[in-house]
């Protein structure tokens, strides 16, 4: 029993099963190449700006310091001149911040593409919960990423030690410069130690990233009943379709025993099967089966017939392939109009009517 009620998920996903986890917001994606495409691209951009940017704080100061005897008259406390220089100042790093803004977004975007997914956005209160918050905090995946991240820290450490380590010699010469000098000093340092720190964190993103699709995949896999289940979501149960035909079956035969009353006879076996025909000479070359059944049904159409005075004609050849080589809906093929006009002839005989 267990076994029966217990499949192990070997199967790959199915593209379904894909979207519903991406609509969960459940993707392949590391963190960490983040981080590395910011702190990258982030010390580039910042160093190839740093010009522009100190041009224009040092402008922003050298206004502020020479006409600090007027604001002081206009505004004692300085708040007014405080709030104006920092949303100025807020505006120079602007181009920085939207170009850490427009990398973060690529970043992400590379990683899983774009899709906004209101349900990952949702409130997951199950989160609150102590006791799983605790399976997770010493769970397998928190262990490995705490290895990791030891790992990132050890790793990271390392590096920047040896490329400010490589630079001791030329710490000696600051106090000769110049602060511009100092300055750009500083600043190609800070580039190389970002650059090499980040293509470190680059090599661990990669890494972390297969191992995220990895859990990914593992996490969604399915069980080969999981994929049945699917199919049968997908195509419909066998038991839905069967209702939904025998659902089918009974309004048509409903629309069928209400065209008895219209026909002009019905052929009978005289027991096995029933078939009711009408024929309209101004709008049809042929008579037309309105209904046909066997057993039960033959016995209801024939009921129907008694009560609204339809001719029953008993011709047992005739009533077979009647109901054998006509549905009901088409005209009687050509084989039988014979022994269908002998037939309707007899019936019009006894309403007084002719056939044209």
């Amino acid at each position: 029993m267990a076994e029966q009620g217990f499949q192990e998920r070997t199967e790959k996903a199915t593209d379904k099963r894909r979207e519903k986890a991406r609509d969960r917001g459940q993707v392949a994606k590391s963190a960490e190449l983040n981080s590395a495409a910011i702190i990258c691209f982030g010390f580039l951009t910042l160093y190839f700006l740093s010009p522009y940017l100190a041009d224009q704080t040092q402008m922003l100061m050298r206004y502020t310091m020479t006409n600090a005897p007027l604001i002081a008259t206009g505004d004692p406390t300085f708040y007014n001149a405080f709030a104006d220089n920092i949303l100025k100042f807020f505006l120079i790093m602007g181009p920085l911040f939207v170009v850490l803004v427009v990398i973060a977004f690529g970043s992400n975007v590379a990683q899983i593409g774009f899709r906004i997914t209101p349900k990952a956005m949702e409130p997951k209160f199950e989160k609150l919960n102590i006791l799983k918050g605790l399976k997770r905090m010493f769970g397998m995946k928190s262990l490995v990423q705490l290895v990791r991240d030891v790992i990132k820290l050890l790793v990271v450490g390392f590096v920047a030690f040896k490329v400010i380590a490589g630079e001791f010699e030329g710490f000696f010469r600051l106090a000769d410069m110049t602060v511009p000098q100092v300055a750009g000093a500083m600043g190609k340092l800070s580039l190389e130690l970002a650059l090499k720190v980040g293509a470190v964190i680059f090599i661990i993103a990669i890494l972390d990233y297969v191992y995220q699709k990895y859990e990914f995949e593992k996490s969604i896999r399915m069980s080969r009943q999981d994929i049945k289940d699917e199919h049968k979501d997908a195509e419909g149960s066998p038991q839905n379709k069967s209702r939904a035909r025998q659902i089918q079956s009974q309004m048509a035969r409903t629309r069928m025993m209400k065209a008895v009353p219209l026909a002009d006879v019905v052929v009978t076996n005289p027991t096995h099967y029933a078939v009711a025909l009408k024929y309209e000479q101004d709008s049809s070359s042929a008579p037309c089966v309105v209904a046909k059944g066997q057993r039960l049904i033959a016995q209801k159409i024939k009921e129907i017939a008694i009560e609204n005075n339809i001719p029953i004609v008993e011709d047992r050849p005739l009533a077979r392939a009647l109901y054998k080589l006509c549905d009901v809906g088409q005209s009687i093929p050509a084989n039988l109009y014979r022994a269908v006009a002998e037939v309707l002839a007899y019936v019009y005989r006894l309403k007084g009517k002719t056939v044209n």
